[in-house]
C-alpha cells in the first residue's frame, strides 16, 4: 500500500496516512481516526478501554448487520480505534486494493453493490470495503474486531442535532450514547463539494449547533455558555467577581482521576472547509499525540 499513496484519493486517503502514523509513532498504543466532518460532543465520556484489550480494531456497528445481513451501513469507518501492531498494518494492506482511483475503484464498486445489501451504485468506498473484507475473510479478521453499539463512537447527526435541547433538559454529559452522544458525525454533508446529500445551509447551521453543544461543556467551567446553540455569542451564567479565576470543574475535565493511555488522534480532509473554526477536528491536516482517559 505504501506505493499507492498518490492514487488513494478522497475517502481512501486515510489508509496511507494511518499507515504512516502507525510507523512513525511506535510508542503509541492506539490510533483514533476521526473524519473531518465529525465532532466530539460529550467531553466527559470515558471510553471502556478494558473492553477492548483483546481487540485491535474498534468500529461503531452491529454484528448482525455486518455478518448476517451484509449491510453496507452495518458499521461506520468515520471514527474508529486501531491498535498500533503488525495485525493493523496487515489489515490496511488487505483493505487498500479497492482504493486506487480510476477503473479499479469503479469496478470494485460494482462488486460491492452486488454483494452488499442496499448499497447504491457508486465507486468503491472504504466503509463498504471494510464490510466486504470482514464478511468474506471473517476467519482471518473478525476475532480481533469489536463492533461497538453501546455508545456513539459514531453518531449520525440527522437524528441527534435537533434533539440537543431535549438532551440538555433531561440528561448530562458522560453518557456517550443517544442521550448525549460522544461523537456527532455529519455524514453526507459536503459544504465544499458539489454532490452533498443535504443542503449546504442546513449542514452549516447544524454544525454550528453541534460545536456550541460541545463547547458549552468547556465554557461552563468558566461561568459562560452560548446564548443559544445557534449563536456563537456567549453569556455569563455565574457571577464570580469575588474569585474570578476559580474554575467550577463539575465534569472533572481538568483533573481526571482515571488512568491514561497514549494515543494519536488524527483527521484528514482533502479540501479546506468554508469555515475552519468549527472544531479542531475540522482542520485540513490535524493529528497530534495526547492522553486519553483509560
Amino acid at each position: 500500500m505504501a506505493l499507492l499513496d498518490a492514487e488513494m484519493a478522497g475517502f481512501w486517503a486515510k489508509l496511507p496516512l494511518i499507515r504512516t502514523l502507525l510507523l512513525a509513532h511506535p510508542d503509541v498504543e492506539f490510533l483514533w481516526w476521526m473524519d473531518s466532518d465529525a465532532m466530539f460532543t460529550d467531553m466527559a465520556f470515558e471510553l471502556p478501554w478494558d473492553r477492548y484489550s483483546p481487540y485491535n480494531l474498534v468500529l461503531h456497528g452491529w454484528n448482525e448487520m455486518v455478518y448476517d445481513d451484509k449491510n453496507w451501513i452495518g458499521l461506520n469507518t468515520g471514527s474508529f480505534l486501531l491498535r498500533n501492531c503488525q495485525w493493523s498494518l496487515d489489515l490496511l494492506d488487505a483493505w487498500a486494493p479497492m482504493g486506487p482511483k480510476g477503473p479499479t475503484r469503479i469496478e470494485a464498486g460494482k462488486v460491492l453493490t452486488s454483494f452488499l445489501k442496499d448499497r447504491p451504485v457508486f465507486e468503491a468506498d472504504d466503509q463498504s470495503a471494510m464490510v466486504y473484507l470482514l464478511v468474506t475473510q471473517r476467519d482471518k479478521w473478525a476475532d480481533k474486531v469489536y463492533l461497538e453499539s453501546a455508545y456513539y463512537l459514531h453518531g449520525y447527526w440527522g437524528i441527534l442535532v435537533d434533539r440537543y435541547e431535549e438532551m440538555i433538559e433531561n440528561y448530562h454529559p458522560g453518557l456517550g450514547d443517544h442521550r448525549w452522544p460522544l461523537v456527532t458525525h455529519f455524514v453526507g454533508c459536503k459544504p465544499c463539494g458539489k454532490f452533498g446529500d443535504y443542503p449546504v445551509e442546513r449542514c452549516l447551521k447544524q454544525m454550528d449547533r453541534a460545536f456550541n453543544f460541545g463547547d458549552n461543556q468547556i465554557l461552563q467551567m468558566y461561568g459562560f455558555e452560548h446564548k443559544t446553540l445557534a449563536s456563537r455569542r456567549v453569556k455569563r451564567i455565574r457571577n464570580e467577581t469575588s474569585d474570578p479565576l476559580d474554575i467550577k470543574d463539575d465534569l472533572g475535565l481538568l483533573h481526571p482521576s482515571f488512568k491514561e493511555t497514549k494515543l494519536v488522534l488524527c483527521t484528514f480532509k482533502a479540501k479546506p472547509m468554508l469555515n475552519p473554526g468549527y472544531h479542531a477536528a475540522l482542520s485540513s491536516y490535524y493529528f497530534h499525540e495526547l492522553s486519553i482517559p483509560f
